[in-house]
């Protein structure tokens, strides 16, 4: 497969406004086109490269399944094939990986080792998943937003929990679609306090950290939350629940949101720690959602990283 430009997309920012908003519809598109039974196969022999540093359920299945579906296939790669920058440089790596496969997809924990990556790679380099960032979810996520609220724009978006890549993530996306983010966490747990400065002064959306959890989520149109403690760091778990229960996204503070809040979780979830289960199972909880949008968001991103 020929591609005119080689583009990566390690952070939503490696996408323009108009780009994410492109992307959106187009997974929406072929969200619809395979349930409607309709061919989508774009990346027709294409064959896609998935590094795995970490476990994973939605990642793995969402882009093994979205290659096949596009026409494509995909060889699943873990640590004991490739340890990056030990068995061999990341440079190496990166310049056979580029004879073989059209695109580069990888899920790891530093995200320098996946810039270098990109750097080095003559196809397409996708972030997975690092220690800083998650763009696929983020797809998703504003995908399943727009599924259920009818817009994108100008929301009330409260991220409650520990200020981690999915934090980081959605000030990503508050620089390219107008939102005002209001983070609900500890003074212990703050996200990346230059990307907050960043973000601001960017000026297309607003982004605030707000300590008092009842306060933040003050009449949100959606409330969001993952892990106190991602893959990797599960030893803190005790200190990260004694600075971030009160951030539990639970009843009381869904009750604080406006009436028809969209509540949405990136998965896996631990009931009874960010999150109970009767909030997961209200009519407005999306999590299943997002978690189908996984599959679309991510073969839009295939497809307009690959179109030539």
């Amino acid at each position: 497969m020929s591609i005119s430009k080689k583009r990566d997309f390690l952070t939503i920012t490696d996408f323009t406004s108009d780009e994410v908003r492109a992307s959106i519809d187009l997974a929406i598109e072929l969200k619809t086109k395979l349930k409607n039974g309709e061919k989508h196969d774009y990346l027709k022999g294409g064959v896609g490269a998935l590094i795995f540093h970490k476990p994973s359920l939605r990642t793995r299945s969402s882009f093994e399944v979205g290659f096949r579906q596009l026409g494509g296939s995909s060889v699943y790669i873990t640590n004991s094939e490739i340890d990056l920058g030990k068995r061999e440089t990341i440079h190496d790596v990166a310049k056979v990986m580029s004879r073989y496969y059209a695109a580069i997809c990888i899920r790891t924990f530093s995200h320098k080792d996946v810039e270098e990556l990109a750097f080095h790679a003559d196809v397409p380099v996708v972030n997975m998943l690092t220690d800083n960032f998650h763009p696929c979810q983020l797809m998703a996520d504003m995908q399943t937003i727009f599924e259920h609220r009818k817009t994108m724009d100008n929301l009330k978006i409260v991220y409650m929990g520990d200020g981690n890549n999915m934090t980081n993530s959605w000030m990503k996306m508050a620089q390219r679609i107008p939102m005002e983010l209001t983070i609900g966490t500890s003074p212990q747990t703050l996200p990346d306090m230059n990307l907050f400065k960043e973000t601001n002064e960017l000026g297309l959306s607003t982004v605030t950290i707000e300590h008092d959890p009842l306060k933040a989520a003050k009449e949100a149109d959606v409330i969001y939350t993952d892990v106190w403690a991602s893959m990797g760091a599960k030893d803190k778990i005790k200190e990260q629940i004694e600075r971030l229960n009160p951030y539990q996204v639970n009843m009381n503070l869904v009750n604080q949101a406006k009436k028809d809040v969209t509540i949405m979780h990136c998965l896996p979830a631990e009931y009874g720690r960010e999150i109970t289960e009767d909030v997961i199972k209200l009519p407005n909880a999306v999590v299943f959602d997002e978690a189908e949008n996984r599959l679309h968001a991510q073969k839009a991103v295939l497809v307009k990283l690959l179109e030539k």
